[in-house]
């Protein structure tokens, strides 16, 4: 399997996982025009894509989908109440639209993906769990962003991935200082709003470190974070070798990156 980004942050967010056979996108949150551009970046024509993955409604993720399904054809996958909310955001006519149930596992082609409920403020949210079929020595690479908090039952799914794209979203101090009014402030620092870095990183222990190729801090907030930030949270849990991390940038996301 292998992985890239197309940008991460709250102005866009679109992750791509490949195999051998599959090609999918998680989330598309930019224009179309600008979707085209940052997947040719990548190497990528969007009729190559097998499937676009909705993890929730919110903008700056499901704005881009239904242009870029309707233009090229490409099925969307999605739960029921992210299809029912995201009507309402202009998700509009799908092509082929597949509805997922989450904890239920499905595949395309050879790529096994596990819906995961998450604690967000969303009508039914899901991050993923990626393997491929078949394959002798399971890889896993997980995505995980946009949740409050870090529940037992999230640590139980995405526990010992080879590869995972996890939140980093605020650091607290950033937050309370920064330009957000106070309702967006307790939103985002609440309990179904986005992980702060010593959260993300508290849970790291839990989800193991030892099988962890790459570990991809993501979704960092342009108003309340830093990647020096992200970076300094997690030197302790590193020990001194960052070869493994990879911070996602909004404009630039980040390049294929191979899970061995």
């Amino acid at each position: 399997m292998a992985m890239a980004s197309l940008g991460s942050g709250s102005k866009g967010n679109g992750t791509l996982i490949r195999t051998r056979e599959a090609l999918v996108l998680v989330d598309c949150g930019f224009t179309l025009k600008d979707t085209e551009a940052r997947l040719a970046r990548l190497g990528v024509h969007p009729s190559q894509l097998d499937a676009v993955l909705v993890t929730h409604e919110h903008g700056d993720h499901l704005s881009g989908v239904g242009p870029l399904a309707r233009r090229h054809g490409i099925p969307v996958h999605l739960t029921v109440g992210t299809w029912l909310a995201g009507r309402a955001k202009k998700l509009g006519i799908l092509p082929t639209r597949h509805l997922i149930t989450p904890q239920l596992e499905f595949a395309i082609k050879d790529l096994e993906i596990l819906p995961v409920t998450v604690p967000h403020d969303a009508r039914e949210p899901v991050q993923f769990v990626f393997s491929r079929r078949g394959e002798t020595t399971a890889r896993r690479l997980g995505v995980l962003t946009d949740l409050g908090h870090v529940s037992e039952h999230v640590l139980q799914c995405f526990s010992d991935c080879d590869a995972l794209v996890l939140e980093f979203n605020h650091d607290p101090q950033m937050l309370a200082k920064g330009p957000y009014p106070p309702s967006l402030k307790r939103r985002v620092g609440g309990r179904f709003g986005h992980l702060a870095n010593a959260q993300a990183c508290a849970a790291l222990p839990y989800l193991g470190l030892a099988r962890l190729q790459r570990l991809v801090a993501s979704h960092l907030s342009e108003h309340n974070n830093h990647p020096s930030l992200a970076r300094e949270a997690l030197a302790p849990w590193l020990e001194g070798d960052d070869s493994r991390l990879i911070i996602a940038a909004q404009d630039s996301g980040f390049g294929w990156q191979a899970i061995a």
